[in-house]
């Protein structure tokens, strides 16, 4: 894609955070783009807030993507706002971090169900639009505990082990359809994701604008190239 100018994107969890920067860079763009999160009225403030700035750009819908069902009405959403699909972001998901001994069964479908069912929900929506536009792209936001575990990760390292994975699989199944699948690996960023509150004191970390300048890179690459995983680190963490 040499250029994203009306490009039709869906970003899940796009109303803060990483998501938000990424929906915000693909407006930047001129791109039309779709968010959705799990609160209608978290969705309703970010749409406003990014149509004072891009209007008519963008559309928001809140939907639990844990929820196949929801995941549907979303994309029959997108089909029925902008006609189409060009670029799919699963970013939504969610963390809990506790030993296996302590962590409650329905935390472990939480994460599994958000961070992983979700994203292969959207995929198989995606993936069912995108022969009627020539191709398309779906960016996974992953994590670097996809590749490295730590106490008191199981259940967030299994979600992202597994979208990995699943990443992995799904480039090898459709790059012959004209459809690239990358994945991105943060480390550390400065979100509020798995505390609740704002992060302070966090300008070692990597910003969510940072993530989103790497989306952009990936989905403008040359045709012929995709770059299947990207790993993001803080160039200057703290020092244990």
């Amino acid at each position: 894609m040499s250029t994203l100018e009306n490009k039709i994107c869906l970003v899940t969890g796009g109303t803060r955070g990483i998501g938000r920067a990424i929906a915000e860079m693909l407006l930047a763009e001129g791109a039309l783009v779709v968010v959705c999160g799990q609160h209608p009225e978290g969705v309703s403030q970010a749409v406003v807030e990014m149509n004072a700035y891009w209007p008519g750009k963008v559309r928001g819908k809140d939907a639990d993507v844990k929820d196949h069902e929801a995941v549907s009405a979303l994309f029959a959403f997108a089909d029925r706002e902008f006609g189409g699909l060009d670029v799919l972001v699963n970013n939504a998901g969610s963390g809990k971090f506790a030993k296996v001994s302590e962590l409650s069964i329905e935390d472990w479908h939480q994460m599994l169900d958000s961070n992983l069912s979700g994203a292969f929900y959207c995929s198989r929506e995606a993936l069912s639009r995108f022969g009627t536009r020539g191709g398309g792209y779906i960016v996974n936001i992953s994590s670097l505990a996809g590749k490295n575990a730590f106490a008191g990760g199981a259940a967030y390292n299994a979600s992202k082990f597994g979208l990995n994975g699943m990443s992995e699989a799904m480039m090898l199944d459709v790059r012959y359809d004209n459809v690239r699948v990358s994945t991105v690996m943060p480390g550390s960023v400065a979100t509020a994701f798995g505390s609740g509150e704002a992060t302070a004191g966090a300008e070692w970390k990597v910003h969510p604008e940072d993530v989103a300048a790497i989306v952009k890179m990936l989905l403008k690459m040359p045709e012929r190239t995709m770059v299947s995983q990207v790993e993001v680190r803080p160039s200057r963490p703290k020092r244990g």
